[in-house]
């Protein structure tokens, strides 16, 4: 049983039909996420920079899954790219009902040390990207009176904040607002906007660069999870397939937090007393009693 969590949750073909465009998709949770949505039926376009990254995993993944995929470079901090990816994948595939913004960029950093350029490269990619491909489908699904799936991919930190990625909490923070803004703005239309926020799902790209040797080996990322480890890449595709499909039809403005109970353990006032003992605990109940 212990397992299980790391196997297909939706039903066969649960999302045929549906054509599905994710950002930053040819690698990382991006590709683990596309790869699921292929396996129940979709139709996914793969965007990033890197043309060469996108060919070879849609490759890939034509062979595993038996899929339709769709490589097309684009920069979403661009949004003539962002119309002319747009324009390909309707021409590909005739439709688009899902938008997953999914590119992301991060950097650890005393913000001192930042320039304002190194604000630009993060808060471009997150914030203007998701924003630059959210308006452009979603002009077109209103104009067409077509209904259609948002899904953010934030992160814990959003709501709350974090020191040393500031770039990044800033931008994260405003791609939530536009989630939860167009949850309500759009609904009329059909449109429903949703967000996971994600804890520690390490991939070989990103936490290498978050965390260099010898750090790396000295940071943990499962310690402060209550759970004691690491997301695996199969629960995240199952949250994220279930938001962009019909079951999740009433679900709107909704944030999805799957960290293990992370962010809670770092928000407690007193939840680093886990590390008392129970010798420890004996001491201050007599205290207490006292």
């Amino acid at each position: 049983m212990a397992s299980t969590y790391t196997q297909p949750m939706l039903r066969d073909n649960a999302l045929a039909g549906k054509t599905i465009i994710v950002t930053g998709g040819g690698t990382g949770l991006g590709r683990a996420m596309t790869t699921y949505f292929l396996q129940l039926g979709a139709n996914v376009t793969i965007t990033s920079r890197k043309l060469d990254v996108l060919e070879a995993t849609a490759a890939e993944l034509r062979q595993q899954t038996g899929g339709k995929v769709l490589a097309v470079a684009c920069d979403v901090r661009k949004y003539d790219a962002v119309e002319a990816m747009l324009a390909r994948t309707y021409e590909e595939f005739g439709r688009v009902d899902v938008l997953l913004n999914n590119a992301a960029g991060n950097f650890i950093s005393p913000t001192e040390r930042l320039s304002h350029k190194a604000f630009d490269v993060i808060v471009d990619i997150v914030l203007k990207g998701s924003y630059n491909c959210t308006l452009a489908v979603g002009k077109r699904w209103i104009a067409e009176q077509q209904p259609g799936t948002i899904l953010n991919i934030v992160t814990t930190y959003a709501s709350v904040g974090s020191a040393f990625v500031v770039p990044s909490a800033t931008a994260k923070a405003g791609v939530l607002a536009l989630t939860r803004s167009l949850a309500v703005e759009w609904a009329k239309y059909g449109i429903r906007s949703n967000a996971i926020a994600p804890g520690p799902f390490p991939t070989e790209g990103a936490w290498s660069r978050l965390f260099p040797e010898p750090l790396a080996s000295q940071l943990d990322p499962a310690a402060s999870v209550p759970l004691k480890r690491v997301g695996q890449y199969q629960e995240l595709a199952n949250l994220a397939a279930y938001l962009v499909s019909d079951f999740s039809a009433y679900v709107n403005g909704e944030v999805v937090t799957i960290d293990g109970g992370e962010w809670l353990n770092g928000a407690g006032e007193f939840n680093k007393l886990s590390a008392l003992t129970p010798d420890m605990w004996d001491q201050i109940e007599k205290t207490m009693r006292r």
